[in-house]
């Protein structure tokens, strides 16, 4: 119980930050891309302010023996850089551009119910379904996961 209300509020103040950031309206977002327009740098800050906080988070969360709700930590141990990892990153990014919305911020924009919104989240969800098939497809010949 304890650790499903901490979830839910953590992710409750998550969508409140993107809301507040503007995170959540994919026009400010397309703004901050648009280098030779309407370019607005608004959102260089709210990355800044994420990216610092998240830093100092790591170095106060990963002295602890282990997190509060799991034995052991469930770091990546992969450092590799691979055709996969590339492509997402690349499908990741375009959709970005042309559709303003990362999948958190699209999730909390689904509630404003914009027609925009509305048209990108089924897609997004339909792509990751998509993305889990193909994955499973490709290594199924295969005998170590991916």
């Amino acid at each position: 119980m304890t650790r499903s209300l901490l979830s839910f509020i953590a992710g409750l103040l998550f969508g409140l930050g993107l809301v507040v950031s503007g995170m959540s309206n994919p026009a400010k977002v397309l703004n901050f891309l648009d280098l030779f327009g309407t370019w607005d740098p608004s959102l260089a800050f709210v990355m800044g302010g994420a990216v610092l906080v998240a830093f100092v988070g790591y170095r106060l969360v990963l002295r602890r023996p282990a997190p509060l709700f799991a034995s052991t930590f469930h770091l990546p141990t992969r450092t590799d850089i691979d055709r996969p990892l590339l492509t997402g990153a690349a499908l990741f990014g375009i959709g970005w551009g042309l559709g303003g919305f990362c999948p958190g911020p699209a999730l909390t924009a689904i509630s404003f119910a914009e027609p925009g919104t509305l048209a990108f989240v089924p897609a997004m969800l339909l792509g990751m379904i998509a993305a889990k098939i193909a994955r499973s497809a490709g290594s199924a010949g295969r005998s170590v996961p991916a």
